[in-house]
């Protein structure tokens, strides 16, 4: 049997040579096709530095117009509009030069259909497209989030954006996007770097040479321990450990492997020995130079809760009263729009405020003496959407189906946090800020997914879904960040599973340790 597989192989090599050969072409290879409701995906086989033109028809080949073409190995057909009705769209994809009408054209075909979409098949194909960051574009030792997808300075892997993607993998599973033992395989990775990684007291560094597993300093200072990115890692591997529990042996033992990183986490030397106060870094060098003490209201309250639940080094309640709730921007009691807003900034701040700590920590029914935290962070979206509607700035686009501010790549500034009511709001949206707030605006989200996909999708939607930001005030060609960032990617795919499923949700949750930590901090859930 293995001596007719390599006959036949061979004789599909050779054919192929002798095509390529024929026609004096490099032809495509393993032409796929699949369509969605407003665009195709069409992959091959390329070999790098040939172009591939793109050719559509939409009467059985009788005739065809050209689409675009590709130096990879991917395009997406956008029609400008979602499809009414069942449609069966016939491709070629030539090597640039033959001709649409040659009659060896026909050999590299696929057939797509495309029909009109639901709000989940809108809703899974966001999820989808966005889960491929954290697995086709994992990075190859390591299995962690590459930092950002155009990164210049070798292959930087994140500590907080990786245990994004461990949450965003793990639904992916459970979709059958890839299998749960692919999930396990890339998890499994990630969990072996970080037992090699250099630790700071047990936590992580921001950043990571993805390829040598060395720290990659963050600042000049910033070179030892980011407590806060160490919360976003841990927040995923607990969520992990639930997920695989009750797996198989090796899933079993990952489980243990895991408990034991967590376990190893010094949450209570961040304290500076104190009971008042948590600090985010820690330095080898520099020691604790930067001084930055983690305050509230906004992206960092989930490092008080695991720092509280943990088994071997918790701190005090104290803490998190004296500091994370002793700021100058914990409390907030105004109305924005009419819209109270019972925790932080003005306007709320960026939107990742609302995202980051929630992944795993579900609000629903999550209280204290401060405030609802559902109500609260849906109060933070809505008052964003309101503020895109008023358009106090006259910005393109800004309406009811064009809002989210958060921190993200910029056309004009580079990366910022787009708060309102500042310069940096400077008519740039990220879709990671609405799509990631589907968990509190459902309707409110759905309407923006459907304008970004639906009108713009052509420019603002690429190979892992929907580029980090777009800016329409600036001139054509201009106006598109395309690039992809993991924090930015993993709330999309996280909160847009929450919103399916509550899956994430349910197993981060589901650890004993993490309840034990919110009943010391004075929250109430409801089980």
């Amino acid at each position: 049997m293995a001596r007719k597989l390599i006959i036949f192989s061979f004789l599909i090599l050779t054919f192929s040579n002798c095509m390529a050969e024929k026609l004096n072409y490099v032809v495509p290879n393993k032409i796929h096709g699949i369509g969605y409701s407003a665009h195709a995906e069409l992959t091959w086989e390329n070999r790098v530095g040939f172009i591939y033109e793109i050719y559509r028809s939409e009467n059985g080949a009788k005739d065809f117009v050209k689409a675009g073409e590709s130096n990879t190995n991917i395009y997406l057909d956008f029609f400008g509009k979602q499809v009414q009705n069942e449609q069966t769209f016939i491709y070629r994809i030539l090597p640039k030069g033959l001709d649409v009408t040659n009659k060896d054209a026909s050999k590299f075909e696929v057939l797509v259909k495309v029909r009109p979409a639901s709000d989940e098949d809108l809703l899974d194909m966001t999820q989808r497209y966005t889960t491929r960051y954290f697995y086709d574009n994992s990075q190859r030792y390591s299995g962690m989030a590459l930092e950002r997808s155009n990164d210049d300075n070798g292959e930087i892997v994140t500590i907080g954006g990786s245990g994004f993607g461990i949450m965003a993998l793990i639904a992916g599973a459970e979709r059958n996007y890839f299998s749960r033992s692919e999930a396990y395989k890339t998890i499994e990775k990630i969990v072996t770097f970080l037992e090699k990684a250099e630790r700071f007291h047990g936590a992580w560094g921001h950043w990571y040479d993805g390829n040598t597993g060395k720290l990659k300093n963050f600042s000049q200072y910033d070179n030892g321990g980011d407590l806060v990115e160490t919360a976003f890692m841990t927040e995923g591997l607990l969520t992990a450990r639930e997920y695989f529990r009750k797996g198989n042996d090796d899933e079993k033992a990952l489980v243990n492997r895991i408990t034991r990183l967590w376990e190893g986490i010094e949450w209570n030397w961040y304290t500076q020995g104190t009971k008042n106060s948590l600090y985010w870094h820690w330095s080898k060098e520099f020691g604790f130079k930067i001084n930055h003490r983690i305050t509230g209201f906004d992206e960092t309250l989930i490092t008080y809760v695991l720092a509280a639940s943990s088994p071997t080094f918790p701190i005090e309640p104290s803490v998190y009263q004296n500091c994370y709730t002793n700021s100058s921007y914990f409390l907030n009691g105004k109305k924005y729009y009419g819209i109270k807003l019972d925790l932080g900034m003005e306007y709320g701040g960026p939107l990742f405020f609302t995202h980051y700590s929630f992944l795993g920590l579900n609000p629903n029914g999550l209280s204290d003496k401060y405030t609802n935290y559902f109500d609260r962070n849906r109060a933070h979206a809505l008052i964003q959407l309101a503020y895109a509607k008023e358009n106090p700035k006259k910005h393109k686009e800004y309406g009811e189906n064009c809002w989210g501010f958060t921190a993200s790549d910029d056309p004009i500034d580079g990366y910022t946090t787009h708060d309102l009511g500042t310069d940096s709001e400077n008519g740039t949206i990220s879709p990671t800020a609405a799509l990631s707030s589907i968990v509190y605006t459902p309707s409110e989200s759905l309407k923006a997914l459907k304008h970004f996909y639906y009108d713009n999708g052509n420019i603002v939607f690429g190979k892992f879904g929907f580029y980090d930001a777009f800016n329409m005030d600036l001139t054509e060609g201009q106006q598109v960040v395309h690039t992809y960032l993991a924090i930015d990617q993993g709330p999309i795919a996280v909160m847009i599973e929450n919103y399916r499923s509550g899956l994430l949700w349910k197993l981060f949750m589901s650890n004993s340790e993490i309840q034990n930590g919110l009943n010391k901090l004075g929250f109430k859930t409801v089980k």
